[in-house]
């Protein structure tokens, strides 16, 4: 796995970045949490999360729920940003693996995509944690997006 998105894909339409940082902000799951969408290239989006007591499970680490949920989103969001100009993304499914307690200064998902199709397209995904300068890989995921055709995420907006 590596950590930098392939140089090979191009985005349908110039406006691929805007749309995916309107769409991200339109998420109130991800405001909810403290979610921020830090990176946005063709085939690879990073999401960024600052622990804070609100999202941590009993022994305090980040909760799974929460690891899922920016991970979720990176994914679909770096299969979005290949998708044509009149659609949206829905997950069909995905596997997360967890490696390590998600704990630090700062948690990072990183959405990387695999092969982008016309109906469905697969990424992948990685969490690490960061603390003192050093990143622990906490998560892997591998994602199924589909294509919605003719449905724009914003047609309800406004």
């Amino acid at each position: 796995m590596g950590n930098r998105p392939s140089e090979a894909f191009k985005p349908r339409f110039e406006g691929f970045a805007a749309r995916v940082r309107a769409s991200f902000a339109r998420q109130r799951a991800m405001a909810l949490i403290g979610a921020m969408l830090t990176d946005v290239r063709p085939g690879y989006c990073a999401i960024a999360l600052t622990p804070h007591e609100d999202v941590t499970q009993q022994h305090g680490y980040v909760h799974a729920g929460i690891v899922a949920a920016i991970v979720d989103s990176a994914g679909g969001y770096a299969g979005y940003t290949l998708f044509p100009e009149e659609s949206s993304v829905l997950t069909v499914e995905y596997k997360l693996n967890l490696l390590a307690p998600a704990q630090g200064e700062r948690i990072v998902a990183e959405g990387f995509v695999v092969k982008p199709g016309r109906t469905l397209a697969i990424t992948r995904g990685e969490v690490h944690a960061e603390h003192d300068g050093k990143r622990t890989l906490v998560a892997i995921m591998q994602q199924t997006l589909m294509v919605m055709h003719g449905k724009r995420d914003d047609a309800g907006a406004g």
